[in-house]
């Protein structure tokens, strides 16, 4: 049986709860305790909408530069990682592809996988590529500037930074861990912390994501 506990709505007041927050390393705990809750908190109460997410210009895995508004009238399944992370990151990535592969046809060509890369000094676009190939014949793998990415990981309640591990010039990137699901109108729809299953994933696209119609998008 498919569990439906992991994933993670914002509720109707816009709150989350500490059940809520992602799991993280120990350099971003108290930003991870706070980022995606502060977002939502800011968020403006007079149109009644959540304000996560915004625009972005990043470049993808081909060279090509790429805006948020390339996916309109597709649904984004998108999550904020680095190559060489050991495993949350692959991990997330496969769920991703599995739940696609379990969804009819229909709603899974309207959803688009996207990885962003955190850590764009080792993530060029010829290792995005290469990392794509892994996952899914669809991803869609981007990386920008360090401005680019502070601003939208300040956008998603995203916390990333680096963290040494040994030699001078070693790292790993310490960073938030969802999983979000946005519409094809480019708006915040759900996210997913790590501990979400497939199952989730699926049970969530199958509410959310509809099939378009003719001359609908």
């Amino acid at each position: 049986m498919r569990g439906t506990g992991n994933h993670r709505a914002l509720d109707s007041g816009g709150v989350l709860t500490g059940a809520d927050l992602p799991r993280c390393g120990r350099v971003g705990r108290w930003w991870c305790a706070i980022g995606l809750a502060m977002v939502v908190a800011l968020a403006p109460t007079s149109i009644g909408a959540v304000s996560v997410g915004g625009p972005f210009q990043l470049v993808d895995q081909h060279g090509a530069m790429r805006t948020d508004q390339d996916f309109r009238g597709s649904y984004m399944l998108m999550y904020f990682g680095f190559t060489y992370c050991p495993d949350t990151c692959p991990t997330a990535l496969l769920k991703i592809a599995n739940a696609l592969e379990e969804l009819d046809v229909a709603k899974a060509e309207r959803i688009v996988p996207v990885f962003i890369s955190v850590d764009p000094e080792r993530d060029t676009p010829d290792v995005l590529r290469s990392y794509a190939g892994h996952f899914h014949p669809r991803l869609v793998a981007l990386s920008g500037t360090p401005k680019e990415l502070e601003r939208l990981g300040r956008a998603y309640g995203v916390f990333f930074a680096k963290v040494p591990t040994g030699p001078p010039g070693e790292y790993l990137m310490d960073h938030t861990s969802f999983v979000y699901l946005i519409g094809p109108d480019g708006k915040y729809i759900e996210h997913f912390e790590s501990d979400a299953s497939v199952g989730d994933l699926v049970a969530a696209l199958q509410r959310h994501v509809l099939v378009a119609e003719v001359g609908g998008s």
